[in-house]
């Protein structure tokens, strides 16, 4: 089936789904790139800090699909912040995707504590989009003061904010800031797979909440998340290494939650993030060298 598309700030289309290869070992993500393009996805996100951005574009190749049909989607990390290096971490992504252009380039996280040279990495990103080199810019993890610091100094809106966004964690008012400013909202782990349903300790995908809705359509739990956050008008990336898993998550346009479901599912809200809070990512205890495309 063709995937529904949503349209950025600059025109480009994003597919609604991507497969999110985050903590995919390097020999899984060729196979589970393969499989997702093989069930219908058309976007794949990686990141320099994933460490496997060159099986992505390995299992890109293998797939068959015509490179212009997929939207490749990678992140600059903050060890490679400031003007210079981040010109040079797009030569690095490009190099081990295999690619002369990347679709969604975008900062992995604000870097609070040295944001001079946030600002002066995403300068870079607005050189590589004039240049043509890549197809839109964003960000990851940007809060409501990030994104008005980032826009006081640079030119380019990003396309995108890639963040943490599940049922239990919905970061509402990131959503309206994002919003106001024509800024996509990219939602990262959509089933709450690293978190668990209110205090329980059990899966999101036991949650008796979205067990309920998913009966009513023959779907599972994973399904119902990911379909309230395409039909609240999201971006989302689910990952899973198994390609009945990738399927079963891309086999979410054939059935609609009702408003009753939606607002059920907005009402799971905990407010407690399940992901590193963004004010704590400094280079002292996350920065780490990124090596080059080849080594």
């Amino acid at each position: 089936m063709t995937v529904p598309l949503l349209t950025l700030n600059n025109g480009v289309q994003l597919p609604t789904i991507g497969l999110g290869v985050f903590q995919t070992p390097p020999d899984e993500t060729t196979d589970a790139v393969e499989a997702a393009l093989r069930a219908g996805y058309r976007h794949i996100d990686t990141a320099a800090a994933y460490g496997n951005e060159q099986q992505v574009g390995e299992g890109i190749r293998r797939s068959g699909v015509p490179r212009d049909e997929v939207l490749i989607e990678t992140k600059v990390w903050i060890s490679d912040y400031g003007y210079d290096a981040t010109l040079h971490a797009f030569e690095k992504s490009a190099g081990k995707l295999g690619v002369d252009t990347i679709d969604l380039f975008i900062l992995h996280q604000a870097l609070p504590s040295r944001f001079d040279l946030t600002i002066e990495a995403y300068k870079a990103l607005e050189t590589l989009f004039a240049e043509g080199k890549v197809r839109a810019i964003g960000v990851s993890n940007f809060m409501p003061e990030h994104l008005e610091k980032l826009l006081a100094e640079t030119t380019v809106v990003p396309a995108v904010n890639q963040i943490e966004l599940h049922p239990y964690f919905q970061q509402k008012e990131l959503q309206a800031a994002n919003a106001a400013h024509g800024i996509l909202t990219q939602a990262w782990s959509p089933i709450g797979g690293i978190t668990h349903y209110r205090d329980s300790d059990k899966s999101a995908l036991e949650d008796p909440a979205l067990l309920a809705i998913a009966e009513t359509h023959g779907k599972s739990a994973a399904q119902v998340m990911l379909r309230w956050g395409i039909q609240e008008g999201r971006s989302v990336i689910p990952k899973s290494t198994k390609a009945t898993r990738i399927a079963e998550n891309f086999d979410v346009f054939d059935f609609e939650l009702t408003p009753d479901q939606l607002a059920a599912i907005d009402d799971l809200d905990t407010g407690t993030r399940g992901g590193p809070e963004p004010e704590f990512i400094t280079l002292d205890n996350f920065g780490k060298p990124i090596p080059e495309a080849g080594e």
